[in-house]
């Protein structure tokens, strides 16, 4: 699955000032109806130590962070655990029909991860994902040059304008952070 395959959710990370937040819209879409507004879409994994935010199929994508967190209790790191979810992804036969991507974040980095073996730390703090993630990201990049808004300021701003934008995405927004 590509990127631009990704339908029905925006999930966004943003790193500023020793903060990452993650935010995600709630709607549920299925074809072009809206089965549902609230729905959370980032978990957090270790304690509160780590979040994960997903997009695409809800079942595929609640698998793909149970078995990110088995990975990050057998590896205790988040780029290895990270690493190893890929490789898994990749190669296992029934993994590989797993239609989501996730964002994961602790305090030190921010991943971006994808069926197709993709482990992507972003240049510049900010990563996004889902049929809405592209306008998320453009409007956190523009924030983030113009304004000192905070990491969390940030994630809500660029998630109302991407509901704003996109129909697969709403503006009931739910965010998370972890402050280093």
């Amino acid at each position: 699955m590509s990127f631009l395959e990704t339908h029905a959710t925006t999930v966004i990370a943003v790193r500023r000032g020793g903060t990452v937040a993650i935010a995600a819209d709630g709607q549920v879409s299925m074809g072009d109806t809206v089965v549902k507004n609230t729905a959370n879409k980032i978990q957090r994994l270790r304690g509160g130590s780590v979040l994960a935010g997903f997009a695409g199929s809800t079942a595929d994508a609640v698998a793909l962070v149970e078995r990110f967190e088995a990975k990050l209790e057998e590896f205790g790191v988040l780029r290895r655990a990270a690493v190893e979810l890929a490789k898994d992804w990749r190669t296992d036969r029934s993994m590989r029909a797993l239609e989501a991507l996730l964002l994961v974040a602790d305090a030190n980095e921010t991943l971006l991860l994808s069926g197709n073996g993709d482990v992507i730390q972003p240049d510049d703090g900010i990563a996004a994902i889902g049929s809405g993630g592209g306008y998320a990201r453009a409007a956190a990049r523009a924030l983030m040059a113009a304004t000192d808004l905070s990491a969390r300021e940030i994630a809500e701003q660029a998630m109302q304008i991407a509901a704003g934008i996109c129909v697969y995405t709403n503006d009931q927004i739910t965010i998370e952070e972890i402050t280093t």
